[in-house]
């Protein structure tokens, strides 16, 4: 999470932008299918997967895994109850699965939340419970 400007804009001017600015036009529509994507990917998650794999999921795009980018640690100060809220279950569900995930040694935490690439085997299998 980091400080954002939000603005409003017509659709018409948007619209003319996207037939004059063939370079905007394809980061616009990138953006938008990319977003869709994950929109889609979302509710999959939310009706197939478990509580805990939803979790190890939401903590791996946190952390910027599968982007260009080199996974980072998350940084922001996010609490169990945020990331309840997030995937949908209560927050003794994921200080469980916190906990577990650590004694698994798939994530550290002490300030930041550290994730460990093997926590993206937990997601990529397609076993409903991680076993310890």
């Amino acid at each position: 999470m980091m400080d954002s400007v939000i603005m409003r804009l017509e659709k018409s001017v948007i619209v003319r932008v996207i037939h004059e600015e063939p370079i905007f036009s394809e980061m616009f529509i990138a953006h938008l299918l990319g977003r869709t994507i994950r929109v889609e990917s979302d509710l999959v998650d939310q009706l197939f997967n478990s509580s805990e794999k939803r979790l190890a999921r939401m903590l791996l795009l946190l952390a910027n895994f599968g982007k260009e980018s080199k996974p980072e640690p998350i940084i922001a100060k996010i609490s169990q109850e945020t990331l309840a809220e997030m995937i949908g279950t209560t927050r003794s569900r994921v200080s469980f699965f916190m906990n577990k995930f650590r004694k698994l040694g798939l994530i550290d935490y002490n300030g930041s939340i550290e994730i460990h690439s093997s926590l993206l085997n937990v997601v990529l299998r397609d076993q409903p419970q991680i076993r310890s």
